[in-house]
């Protein structure tokens, strides 16, 4: 028996670019029913939110939400802290 499992990604992952800097979104199953939620940098700094999210659509929801009210430089760190 494999502890392997192929890791399902969202079509909702993407590329987002605001204000000359970008972020890909990535959101995949974890193995448990839930949806997690990562974000890489132009300089491939990583933010995870803490807790999956019931549907990919909701972790989504969340991200856009953070867009909203932080803007895109909230989650882009510096060069070299990746």
């Amino acid at each position: 028996m494999s502890d392997d499992f192929e890791v399902k990604i969202s079509p909702l992952s993407q590329r987002i670019e605001q204000q000359g800097k970008g972020i890909d979104v990535q959101i995949y199953e974890d193995g448990s029913g839930g949806w997690l939620l990562e974000v890489v940098d132009e300089f491939d700094n990583s933010t995870v939110w803490d807790k999956p999210f019931a549907t990919d659509r909701d972790a989504m929801n969340e991200l856009q939400e953070a867009l909203l009210e932080e803007g895109i430089g909230a989650l882009v760190g510096q060069p070299g802290n990746g």
